[in-house]
């Protein structure tokens, strides 16, 4: 992602999770900056971001104050990263709120339609759209999969080749069916879900923090109490991608290492909300670099 100096704070919507709510499966995000212009890359999905834009135009767009058509203006003419999300429960939507926040464009889909989602992208404003998961897979630089695991053989496979795409999900049994190569240890989630989208770059991160949390704890770059999540993945210029999306928006970074490792920071792991305080602190406690290194070290399987 490309992140610049302004930040400022976003709007506080309720996320934890692929899907679902509380201390569930998942995990979303906080502070925020603009990112930097850039050209646009080659082979990117202009029908899929057209077509986005045009619904927002048809409807989901919200009125503005003055502030927000300033922003909007210094924002004009700049091709701005777009972020697309297959799944827009708790944690997608929230993605979606502080990318908005932090400068980028956002394409949401859910598996009811866009027209399932129009008040959410009206809410969010102009930078966010409702679109088919396939139409948000062939919009995004970076796409979110905030999805149940039972859901992944619905995935849009084609238009997610050769995409950043960033794993939000837990496996949940009682969710999403016994899975054997998930029961046995075989593969992690990520590495299922791999199966299903074989040419994207994945990368495993917001998996491991309550929701609340992940929104009170963001902090501008070089405060002395900005948090660290973990990420896990084989592509390094995924995670490199990856890393300043989440830097944008008010977290730093611990790489966790391939997705064969992401294990260590699933469900009921030392890593996966406990360092971040009980659910019923919703402000939470921060984070250091140290602390997540020692979660992820003393995880077992």
């Amino acid at each position: 992602m490309r992140g610049s100096t302004r930040r400022r704070r976003g709007a506080r919507p309720r996320a934890h999770g692929g899907t679902g709510s509380g201390r569930g499966r998942g995990g979303p995000l906080g502070f925020v900056s603009r990112p930097r212009p850039r050209p646009p890359r080659a082979g990117s999905a202009v029908f899929g971001r057209a077509d986005c834009q045009h619904r927002a135009q048809q409807g989901t767009r919200t009125a503005t104050s003055p502030a927000d058509d300033k922003d909007t203006a210094l924002l004009e003419g700049q091709n701005m990263t777009t972020v697309g999300f297959i799944g827009s429960g708790n944690i997608g939507s929230t993605i979606a709120r502080l990318a908005i926040e932090a400068g980028h464009q956002v394409v949401l889909s859910n598996s009811r339609g866009p027209e399932t989602l129009a008040d959410t992208a009206a809410e969010l404003g102009p930078r966010a759209s409702a679109a088919t998961s396939g139409e948000a897979a062939a919009a995004g630089d970076i796409v979110v999969v905030t999805v149940p695991i039972k859901a992944f053989p619905n995935l849009p496979d084609t238009p997610l080749a050769g995409k950043t795409v960033i794993d939000t999900c837990n496996y949940g049994p009682e969710r999403d069916g016994h899975i054997p190569e998930l029961d046995s240890k075989s593969l992690t989630s990520s590495e299922l879900l791999l199966r299903y989208i074989p040419d994207a770059m994945l990368v495993k991160a917001f998996n491991n923090i309550y929701f609340k949390h992940l929104l009170s704890l963001a902090r501008q770059a070089g405060a002395a109490d900005r948090s660290y999540l973990p990420i896990a993945g084989d592509s390094a210029p995924a995670k490199a991608a990856v890393t300043e999306f989440i830097e944008s928006i008010g977290y730093s970074v611990v790489d966790a290492g391939p997705l064969a490792d992401s294990w260590r920071q699933a469900t009921d792991t030392p890593v996966w909300g406990t360092p971040y305080g009980p659910t019923s602190n919703e402000k939470g406690q921060p984070v250091g670099e140290d602390a997540i290194r020692a979660a992820l070290a003393t995880a077992m399987r």
